[in-house]
């Protein structure tokens, strides 16, 4: 997101993207500065950038952190941190003056912006920054305090995707049931009708766009069972991402998470009374400082009686600045790479006996790519990159940005394989 408002920006003044390293004047990475093993990652693109081309600005989280960088890489043209838009560009223009004969009423940009995902789905962030201080998490410090975009902006940009071919809204935040507690819900504008600035109210409008509408990074808050009929009458997709990361109440304490006490397995099955079809993803950390063997098995029990359907698991990794690093009980590496192991092998299983649950059943699947041999799409239980694929081995008739109703007659740990019904 913070990439394509960047882009769109320069678009705006007459800017080119290059496809290539050798045809930039100018190469703008944009960091991330969370895990050490994210931070490197960062580094190494840099140093890419600096090895292909030579000429790199540095902008993300990672670049509010400048002596890290200049360490490294010391001859980066510029370095600027997170949401300090007009630094990226002001550095672009310094180096890379814009172009003399750019028009803007000639050389147009779409009205959604540039993307930088397929055309028929779209990010939409609805808010910036965190009021939750987990120990193991640095966000809050890299980007501030929750602060929620105005809801008729929120929509207006969904339109505008939803009219330039966008089938799928996936919405994001650092906590998105959070949306509107900074401004306290207050009362805004869209199609000249009042709104308020609350993520059930969100959902409601966007349900009336008429593509999938996909909620990520959504803690357990009470108003979140009001969402569960928007998606029983299929306004919203019945999805729900959230990230529980342990489930033993002691561990839950000391990583200081938010509706620790909620009693989330009862609320689990009472969703699924209310919608059967709704698709759980989740996220966890495994040997956190403090974790014991109780506490572990534990989690691998409430994991087996919630049936998650989606699931990452993360072996607990100290990150600079962040409280969990003074807790006692540090787990050793070799410990945390069995349990990670043994987690991940329960959840194989449970993911397995849940996708051979739909071989047989007809579902609707919106279409990613068609590649020589045949089709690939995601379900309503597939978030792009991060979940599933359904396959249709050998359609080649079909376009990016289909929906197309498939008869699923193969399943695995992950992934479908169909056939177009008639």
């Amino acid at each position: 997101m913070d990439s394509e408002r960047i882009l769109t920006q320069l678009r705006l003044e007459g800017y080119q993207v290059s496809a290539s390293y050798q045809n930039a004047d100018v190469v703008v990475v944009n960091t991330c500065g969370f895990l050490d093993s994210a931070k490197q990652e960062s580094l190494d693109a840099i140093g890419e950038a600096m090895a292909e081309n030579g000429r790199v600005i540095v902008t993300g989280c990672m670049g509010g952190d400048e002596q890290a960088i200049r360490k490294v890489h010391p001859d980066v043209l510029a370095v600027s941190g997170p949401h300090q838009y007009e630094a990226v560009v002001g550095a672009v223009h310094q180096h890379v003056p814009p172009p003399a004969d750019h028009n803007p009423y000639v050389d147009l940009v779409p009205k959604q912006g540039i993307k930088l995902t397929p055309r028929h789905y779209s990010y939409l962030k609805i808010s910036e920054g965190c009021n939750h201080r987990c120990s193991f998490c640095i966000i809050p410090s890299l980007r501030g305090d929750l602060v929620s975009r105005p809801i008729g902006e929120v929509m207006d940009e969904a339109e505008r995707l939803v009219n330039a071919g966008t089938k799928e809204l996936l919405v994001i935040s650092q906590d998105t049931s959070a949306y509107g507690v900074d401004i306290k819900f207050r009362t805004g504008f869209w199609q000249g009708k009042p709104i308020k600035t609350h993520m059930q109210q969100l959902c409601e409008a966007l349900g009336e766009l008429g593509v999938w509408i996909r909620l990520h990074y959504v803690y357990p808050y009470p108003h979140v069972d009001n969402l569960i009929p928007l998606m029983s009458e299929g306004r919203i997709l019945p999805y729900l991402d959230i990230p529980f990361q342990h489930a033993h109440p002691d561990v839950l304490k000391a990583m200081k998470r938010p509706a620790n006490e909620e009693k989330v397995l009862e609320r689990i099955h009472r969703w699924r009374d209310q919608c059967p079809d709704l698709s759980l993803r989740s996220t966890f950390i495994v040997g956190f400082p403090g974790e014991t063997e109780a506490h572990f098995q534990y989690l691998l029990d409430w994991l087996k009686e919630a049936q998650l359907d989606r699931v990452g698991c993360f072996k607990y990794e100290a990150v600079d600045g962040a409280p969990a690093n003074a807790l006692p009980g540090a787990v050793p590496e070799a410990i945390k790479q069995q349990r990670w192991e043994r987690f991940m092998e329960a959840q194989q299983t449970i993911s397995a006996a849940r996708l051979q649950n739909k071989v047989g059943k007809t579902l609707p699947i919106l279409i990613d790519e068609v590649d020589e041999e045949g089709a690939i799409g995601r379900s309503t239980a597939d978030a792009p990159e991060i979940d599933g694929n359904v396959f249709l081995n050998g359609e080649q008739t079909l376009q990016p940005g289909d929906l197309v109703n498939v008869t699923i007659d193969q399943s695995d740990e992950y992934d479908l394989w169909g056939e177009l019904a008639d």
